[in-house]
């Protein structure tokens, strides 16, 4: 089997343990994972602080840092292709998804090299005459990245590119599941130049691994992604060393389209937005909220279209759906629609594990018109699973879109511009997608609000929020200074 091993100080090595990863297209062992436990965190944190404070990177210029951004987006280029495959073979993500979204991961370290030099203060025009004031804007310091396996390349590099630019250092965690793309990032990033430490990459299980890095004191700020409930204990280990956190936790996104809308358009949207990536996405459309002037004959295209899907082994260029990751994915989407059966959501299409080996689930549709509390309608599935409800009136449509916990992402199909922009205003969420659904961009930034975390990635806002300001009082006048009981 293949072997792998963490990236700590600069240094390769086997970690504590070994875990074997499974290939989801098959159920088998591939590869063998190092396990990162206390020591090794203890390692890389230690690693991480001694290259924040080192001269050879708290004293290199924003502009230097830039250029090995430059430098590790080139390499991530030229390696994309072995990146893609081992993220398919590791994750079961289809290589058509995985080459097109690693080929513009290199984007986004393109997009914070140039902007690392563009990090400003400001000079604050002050009510003193005798005092010069401005705000200088210094890196947090030593951060811990949490990735899922699904899209982590990309997950990755809206985390460790901003933090980079603003002068961070990184330990980034890939999980446990499907780590190989990451461990193999660490190859790449070694050669690029940065200095040792810079970035650590690290996997391992939660409780030895992940809860000792989150609440290590060594760890000044925590970015998160994943579910609602681990994000529930990286908050509580973060009361250990106050570290501030951002957490990006997936979601129940609405997916709402009325009667005027280029069907389509919708359809393909909707099968891009749940069934795309076997809707193992954070931003999966997975509920369809759709204008019972068209619910029957839309449901009719995108039922043709789910049963036609190509399911296969996801290293082929035609195949369309994948497997799913893990065994407790399959296991959590069947345990799902079973209970939202029994709720009364009625199953359109799809819904059983398929007869071959892996973790393969098929592309799957529940009309909950009559079944308004089944937990199709409140659980992520992380599958390609679509719940349905239909609307009346923009009102009914706005209230059942807002009607979740979660606030991540959503998605508006309409050609009347005034409605568009009601919708906007009205739904609460970090994302709304108009006439279009899952485009990301490194100058967009993304996150929610509710159970779908807060803090934004992507776009200049990421790189500010890794920075802290800090406030410079320098007084111009020679004279002695007055009245020392008295405040300024």
């Amino acid at each position: 089997m293949q072997q792998f091993q963490q990236y700590i100080g600069g240094e390769f090595s086997d970690g504590s343990a070994r875990f074997e990863s499974r290939d989801p297209a098959t159920g088998t062992p591939w590869a063998m994972m190092p396990e990162a436990r206390a020591a090794d965190v203890e390692a890389a944190v230690a690693a991480a602080r001694a290259a924040f404070l080192a001269p050879e990177w708290a004293g290199m210029t924003a502009s230097a840092r830039g250029r090995l951004l430059a430098r590790l987006a080139d390499l991530i280029a030229e390696n994309a292709d072995t990146l893609a495959r081992l993220e398919t073979r590791d994750t079961g993500k289809i290589i058509r998804e995985t080459s097109a979204q690693i080929a513009y991961v290199a984007e986004y370290y393109r997009y914070y090299a140039g902007l690392a030099d563009k990090i400003e203060g400001a000079h604050l025009p002050i009510d003193k005459p005798d005092m010069e004031v401005w705000l200088r804007r210094e890196p947090l310091g030593v951060v811990a990245a949490v990735v899922p396996w699904n899209s982590q390349l990309f997950l990755a590099a809206v985390k460790v590119g901003p933090a980079l630019a603003a002068g961070c250092t990184v330990v980034l965690k890939a999980s446990e599941d499907g780590p190989a793309p990451l461990l193999e990032f660490a190859r790449i990033f070694d050669q690029a130049g940065f200095p040792p430490g810079v970035l650590n990459v690290l996997t391992g299980f939660g409780p030895d691994c992940g809860a000792v890095l989150t609440s290590h004191p060594g760890i000044d700020h925590v970015a998160f992604t994943g579910g609602p409930e681990t994000a529930r204990h990286v908050v509580r280990n973060s009361a250990e060393n106050l570290a501030s956190t951002s957490l990006e936790l997936g979601g129940k996104s609405p997916f709402i389209v009325f009667e005027d809308a280029d069907i389509d358009s919708a359809v393909n949207a909707q099968v891009s937005g749940i069934f795309a990536a076997t809707g193992q996405s954070c931003v999966a459309g997975s509920r369809l909220i759709i204008s019972n002037e068209i619910k029957d004959a839309f449901l009719q295209r995108l039922t043709e279209k789910a049963k036609s899907a190509r399911i296969g082994a996801p290293d082929l260029p035609e195949t369309e759906i994948g497997p799913l990751c893990t065994r407790a994915q399959l296991s959590r989407a069947e345990d799902l629609i079973a209970a939202s059966l029994s709720a009364g959501a009625q199953l359109v299409t799809g819904g059983q594990q398929l007869e071959r080996e892996g973790y393969f689930f098929p592309p799957t549709i529940l009309d909950c018109s009559d079944a308004a509390e089944a937990p199709c309608l409140r659980e992520e599935f992380f599958g390609p699973v679509l719940s349905v409800r239909g609307f009346d009136t923009e009102a009914e449509a706005l209230a059942l879109a807002n009607d979740t916990a979660h606030g991540l992402a959503s998605g508006v199909f309409t050609r009347d511009l005034t409605r568009a922009h009601r919708m906007i205003r009205g739904i609460r969420a970090g994302i709304v997608w108009v006439n279009t659904y899952r485009a990301v961009s490194p100058i967009a930034p993304f996150g929610g609000q509710g159970l779908s975390g807060h803090g934004r990635e992507g776009g200049l806002q990421a790189a500010l929020d890794y920075t802290r300001v800090k406030t410079v009082w320098l007084r111009t006048s020679d004279d002695p200074i007055p009245d020392p009981f008295v405040m300024r």
